[in-house]
């Protein structure tokens, strides 16, 4: 077999397993969520909205990779890869807000504050944000008590004001304003980074303090990639690509990597975040297949 047929193989292979998981996780959040049908109809209906049915799910793609490395139940994969995408599913909704980054495209449809209203979609984000948590906190959901308290532990520190809130409260503070190159890696390693570093802890929470450890190194370092290339796509493509506003940035004047470093400099930049990722990974050797193909995507979100 040629070099290019195994490539083509193993990218077969990668796109399949993705879109198991992609189908697995809308079946576990379906589940997991209220009907539509029982009270309160209108918050559980836009609850529903807001998460099934878009996105690619990324967080809950690592969380899968890291569990299938380090041996983590698929109970507690399920459990964590749900409490990710809620947890970011409810941060979406609130930041397209009116007050917050005044978005009405989500996705590829209306945010939730435009299918529904502003007060619904505030009470959407509070709602998975408590779900997120009732999920995670399942009695007997792990057989080691202290793993679960760890994975709690976990998601609240990456969703609070030292991780995700903090760093959207940064975002909106420095809009109009110069930032450094550090100052913005300081913000987007908590608006962003830190759900992503969440996420693959969560699924890698089985493992052993040395895995552990490998596996935040890969994270930190892909999670900030996503956010460089997210800034390169708010420059570089369209609204139909990136399913939200194109150009939202620039147009709310806010600091971004591209805007620091330029464009091709941005891109060195993800490029060198993403091969310290792949590093991260050596130790695992093969078995680490699934997070280094998941690390090409982000640099490259090509599926």
């Amino acid at each position: 077999m040629t070099d290019a047929n195994m490539t083509d193989k193993s990218t077969t292979d990668f796109l399949i397993w993705v879109k198991d998981k992609q189908d697995h996780i809308e079946m576990v959040l379906d589940e997991v969520l209220p009907s539509e049908t029982s009270a309160p109809e209108k918050l559980h209906e836009a609850m529903r909205y807001s998460i099934l049915g878009g996105g690619k799910r990324v967080r809950a793609l690592l969380c899968y990779a890291a569990a299938e490395l380090c041996a983590t139940t698929a109970t507690a994969a399920d459990a964590a890869a749900c409490a990710v995408e809620m947890i970011h599913a409810y941060s979406l909704v609130h930041d397209d807000m009116p007050c917050m980054d005044n978005d009405d495209l989500r996705r590829g449809k209306p945010s939730c504050h435009k299918q529904y209203d502003d007060a619904t979609a505030l009470l959407v984000g509070d709602a998975l944000q408590s779900l997120a948590f009732d999920v995670l906190s399942t009695p007997t959901l792990c057989e080691n008590a202290n793993q679960q308290i760890s994975m709690l532990n976990i998601l609240a520190k990456a969703s609070g004001s030292s991780g995700m809130a903090g760093g959207q409260a940064i975002d909106l503070a420095s809009i109009g304003k110069s930032l450094t190159q550090t100052e913005l890696e300081t913000m987007h390693q908590l608006k962003t980074g830190a759900l992503i570093q969440a996420a693959t802890l969560l699924g890698a929470s089985g493992g052993s303090h040395e895995q552990m450890s490998a596996v935040m190194s890969y994270a930190e370092h892909i999670g900030l990639a996503f956010q460089v290339v997210d800034d390169i796509l708010d420059v570089e493509a369209d609204t139909n690509t990136l399913g939200k506003t194109a150009g939202k940035d620039a147009e709310s004047s806010k600091p971004t990597y591209v805007t620091i470093l330029g464009l091709d400099l941005a891109k060195e930049l993800a490029d060198q975040l993403y091969q310290t990722a792949i590093s991260a990974l050596i130790p695992f050797g093969e078995d680490a297949k699934r997070l280094r193909e998941l690390a090409g995507f982000i640099l490259h979100r090509s599926f």
